[in-house]
C-alpha cells in the first residue's frame, strides 16, 4: 500500500463541514499481514515516513520511550455504531462502541501507545503496535508523562480479562 493513502468517505448526504480528509504521513511494516486479536507485544514494527516528509521531522524524537500512534484501520470493512460483545464474547458484556477498543469503529481510527526501540533516519522501530502491515499512520506524538492520568485508571474486569494476551 501507497503510504500516500488518502482517506475521504465522500458520501452525497454528506455536508461539507462534515468531511475530513486526511493524508497518511507513514506506515507500518511488520510480519503480521492480517488483522488478528492478541499478542501484540510480541510484534516489532517498522513506521515508515511518507517519501515527500524530510527526515527532519523526526528529530529529537530518539529522546522518547514511548510514543502514540494514530492509524486507519484500512482492511477493516464492518463498522458498530450502537453495542456488541468484546470480541464477540457473549460472557461479557454488551457494551457501546466507545465503551470498547474495537477496530469496527464510526471511522476505523485506531490509537495506541507504543515501546520506541530505535530510529533508523526516516524510519521508527517500535513494539506493541495493534496494526497490521500496510496500515497507514495518520499521526505520531511523544507520550508527556503529564498528559497521562494522575490518578489510577479504573475498568472493568472483562476488559482485564479480554487483554491478558494482548
Amino acid at each position: 500500500m501507497s503510504p500516500a493513502f488518502f482517506i475521504n468517505r465522500r458520501k452525497e448526504n454528506i455536508k461539507m463541514s462534515e468531511l475530513i480528509e486526511l493524508k497518511a504521513v507513514a506506515h507500518v511494516k511488520n510480519e503480521r499481514p492480517e488483522i488478528v486479536d492478541g499478542n501484540w507485544d510480541t510484534i516489532t514494527s517498522e513506521i515508515l515516513l511518507r517519501d515527500d516528509l524530510p527526515a527532519e521531522s523526526l528529530r529529537g524524537i530518539e529522546e522518547f520511550s514511548h510514543l502514540e500512534i494514530i492509524f486507519f484501520f484500512h482492511r477493516t470493512e464492518k463498522t458498530i455504531t450502537g453495542s456488541a460483545h468484546p470480541r464477540g464474547n457473549p460472557l461479557w458484556p454488551e457494551v457501546g462502541i466507545f465503551a470498547q477498543r474495537k477496530k469496527n469503529r464510526p471511522n476505523h481510527l485506531g490509537a495506541t501507545i507504543v515501546r520506541l526501540i530505535r530510529v533508523e533516519n526516516r524510519k521508527l522501530i517500535v513494539s506493541g503496535l495493534d496494526a497490521i502491515n500496510g496500515t497507514p499512520v495518520l499521526d505520531i506524538k511523544p507520550v508527556f508523562s503529564e498528559f497521562l492520568p494522575a490518578e489510577a485508571i479504573r475498568q472493568p474486569a472483562w476488559s482485564h480479562e479480554l487483554m491478558k494476551d494482548y
